[in-house]
């Protein structure tokens, strides 16, 4: 692993955990043993690394994505992605919606970069409703799109239960859509 990754990994976990505005550097740095002078030598400031560790995160979730696919129903295997994501991960919420609300004022390129990400993923909720529907619907991905968002942030609150009761409602989603020709 290289010193680039160690630094990511181990910064990840400590945002993850205590959140971005009030994680000092020797905490971010402490679980990869590196110094600041090896922080700003790789990723120039401490944005820096949290640009680079929201992205790293969000390729990671997306990978997890890739056979969902070719699964028989991939909305549900969506949701089932989830589930197993927050079994390794924990229920606190989406870590790069917590970084927008922290930095939408202080930091326009750590917003940008969110936004940008939540828009790929949106666009491959999309592609997921239309391999389980045979057609695409943008109204229907939307919905589910918020729907997994919505239990993503409701985890964090209520217990991991309610992934399953979103997956659920995803279903009557797509079943509606099925039956009517559209949402």
């Amino acid at each position: 692993m290289s010193k680039d990754e160690e630094i990511i990994r181990g910064a990840e976990g400590v945002f993850d955990k205590n959140g971005f505005g009030a994680t000092g550097v020797y905490a971010l740095l402490a679980p990869s043993g590196a110094s600041t002078r090896t922080l700003y030598k790789h990723f120039g400031s401490r944005d820096g690394l949290v640009l680079a560790v929201l992205d790293h995160r969000h390729k990671a979730f997306m990978a997890r994505l890739a056979g969902v696919h070719a699964a028989a129903n991939p909305v549900a295997a969506l949701f089932d992605t989830l589930e197993k994501w927050v079994d390794e991960h924990g229920a606190r919420g989406c870590m790069l919606l917590r970084a927008r609300a922290e930095y939408a004022q202080a930091n326009a390129e750590i917003a940008q970069l969110v936004a940008r990400q939540k828009a790929e993923f949106e666009a491959e909720v999309a592609r997921l409703v239309a391999s389980a529907l045979g057609r695409p619907d943008a109204g229907l991905s939307r919905q589910i799109w918020m729907l997994f968002e919505g239990a993503t942030a409701t985890a964090a609150v209520v217990g991991v239960g309610c992934l399953k009761e979103a997956k659920n409602a995803a279903d009557v989603l797509l079943q509606h859509a099925r039956e009517r020709g559209i949402v």
